[in-house]
């Protein structure tokens, strides 16, 4: 109740931003480390946000849950206790905006060629028209990647899930996903995972090599399969009474360096989950897996009808918007 009242008593400042602040002060909070492909376009933004802007602006950067965990931040940029933020994408769901958990169906995307049709096209930007509704304007995608299967038993055959605890961060999608491999799906904050792997409240989890790697999950995870069975992407978002306020002179520039670090985080984020998970096969301290074609294709066959599943919920035409575009 006190944090809610802070954050309310601190958006009444935030948002009248634009006419009081000299310079401007843009809070942009994530919940993922530094070192990572958001954690690295976050700075990259802020660099280029105050040189476009003659020092106009300055955007302060808190990586790694500094000030809100992953429930907790789109309530405090609603509120305006913050300006700016990156989610997953699976995060609006809950918020109300179901059609994002498209995102999450299980091998809905073969590779980034296929995520690029969605994302720098039509259905992407419709989409993140759909969270205005809710006082938050979507700037961009950006990518982390593709995610692998851990835990601290082989994963090889959907059978080997059965009776596995595995960490989901909130996403019916995803809940239907690991119930579907006969998994017990378990909801935490991304800060509190590696804790949770290291003490057994979970089994395993999934995540981009580079979430692994800078999260030190590969050093509580004995096993990893490169599944390469969802996506994990984010979009940029502000609280959007604050960015329509801006003045004409401060929001093309920032827009400027939206797009500028955009085009960065996702050329870097395919580099940076290669060689996260090479330094986590150097450590020697996970064995990952390929799975072969007959492999892929039992998993495929064993999650494909999480998408019938999901339809009522996401919608089907979201869903058939999608097929259509990475055809």
């Amino acid at each position: 109740m006190k944090k809610t009242l802070m954050a309310t008593l601190v958006a009444s400042v935030f948002l009248s931003a634009p006419a009081l602040a000299n310079p401007l002060i843009i809070k942009f909070s994530h919940v993922v480390s530094p070192d990572t492909p958001k954690g690295k376009g976050a700075v990259r933004f802020k660099e280029l946000a105050e040189k476009y802007t003659d020092g106009k602006v300055v955007v302060e950067v808190y990586p790694n849950s500094q000030l809100y965990k992953d429930k907790e931040e789109l309530e405090a940029l609603q509120l305006g206790a913050v300006h700016m933020l990156a989610p997953s994408l699976a995060k609006f769901g809950p918020l109300g905006v179901r059609e994002f958990e498209v995102f999450d169906l299980p091998f809905i995307f073969k590779d980034r060629s296929d995520l690029r049709k969605v994302t720098e096209g039509p259905v992407g930007r419709q989409l993140l028209d759909k969270l205005e509704s809710k006082g938050i304007k979507g700037l961009a995608y950006w990518d982390n990647g593709f995610k692998v299967m851990s835990a601290n038993s082989a994963l090889q055959s959907p059978d080997d899930f059965l009776g596995l605890k595995m960490r989901i961060q909130s996403s019916k999608v995803l809940e239907a996903q690991f119930k579907a491999l006969d998994a017990v799906p378990q909801v935490m904050a991304f800060s509190e995972v590696y804790q949770a792997l290291q003490t057994g409240v979970v089994d395993g989890t999934e995540n981009p090599p580079s979430n692994m790697y800078t999260q030190k999950m590969h050093e509580v995870q004995k096993h990893a399969t490169l599944s390469n069975h969802g996506y994990l992407g984010y979009a940029v978002i502000v609280n959007k009474k604050f960015w329509e306020g801006l003045p004409e002179d401060v929001r093309q520039p920032l827009e400027k360096a939206m797009t500028e670090s955009t085009q960065y985080a996702n050329d870097i984020a395919e580099q940076e989950n290669l060689d996260s998970l090479k330094a986590m096969k150097d450590s020697g301290k996970t064995q990952f897996y390929e799975l072969s074609e007959a492999q892929r294709q039992e998993w495929v066959e064993q999650l494909r009808p999480v998408h019938k599943e999901m339809a009522s919920r996401i919608g089907q035409d979201v869903i058939d918007a999608f097929y259509q575009a990475v055809k």
